[in-house]
């Protein structure tokens, strides 16, 4: 039998072995870019959308996870049962305009809901505007009609909601703080009792209290309650940690 030349054994190898690249880091459309001295972060094109990713994943108070609006770079968390934190890590250009990339850890529920937690952010020296959410929101795709507290990164503090599926988010009024400082974290909430929304806040470790007037829209039960996070980023991965985490199918229990 003749034998083949090694050359020619190595070329029929390398054309039956998959070739095997780098992971690369996708590229995020322009729109997508967060602001800067030479950028300007603009809405989404009408009619884009990308799925949540869904996992039938319980972890804690939530029973699953959702990568609202499908981020280019998937989002994780974990919980530590003996500090009762929850670490969420997640990319995504936003939660406003016309949709939302975020990572939420949630619960279906109907009626009232009373939601808080101690916000704190592992890596010192993210971009400003992320932003750590509570959420309660109509459905699971990233247009939904929704209300929300977030803390950003920066330490503005604000009420938001999307008042119709695919609306732009109105931001209800905002508390300028600046980063957390000293002993205390920065702890937020939101009510739902009934159509009216509002937010909670402590800054410095005093009983939390009302922030300002609510808001008021309308969402049908099931909905979806939870906590969750965005970097600002569309293909950047950052976290933010939740602690002592109140989720309850009431009002007043805000905490």
């Amino acid at each position: 039998m003749k034998t083949q030349p090694r050359s020619a054994l190595l070329s029929l190898l390398l054309a039956a072995t998959p070739l095997l690249l780098p992971a690369q880091t996708p590229e995020a459309p322009a729109w997508a870019e967060p602001g800067s001295a030479t950028h300007v972060q603009v809405p989404p094109p009408a009619g884009f959308h990308r799925p949540a990713r869904n996992l039938a994943a319980p972890m804690g108070l939530f029973e699953g996870q959702s990568d609202v609006g499908g981020a280019l770079v998937p989002g994780g968390a974990a919980y530590d049962a003996g500090t009762g934190t929850y670490t969420i890590t997640s990319a995504g250009y936003n939660i406003w305009y016309t949709r939302d990339e975020f990572r939420f850890l949630w619960r279906r529920l109907s009626g009232d809901v009373s939601i808080a937690a101690d916000v704190s952010f592992p890596n010192a020296k993210g971009y400003g505007d992320r932003k750590a959410v509570l959420v309660i929101r109509q459905d699971l795709d990233d247009d939904s009609r929704e209300a929300m507290a977030a803390q950003h990164g920066a330490g503005l503090i604000h009420l938001a909601f999307r008042p119709e599926m695919g609306a732009n988010i109105s931001e209800a009024y905002r508390i300028q703080a600046g980063p957390p400082a000293g002993a205390f974290p920065r702890r937020i909430g939101i009510e739902k009792r009934g159509d009216s929304f509002t937010l909670y806040i402590s800054l410095a470790g005093e009983p939390m209290h009302r922030a300002g007037p609510p808001v008021v829209l309308h969402v049908e039960g099931p909905f979806y309650a939870g906590i969750g996070f965005c970097s600002h980023l569309p293909v950047t991965s950052d976290a933010a940690a939740l602690t002592n985490v109140v989720l309850e199918n009431a009002a007043g229990r805000v905490r």
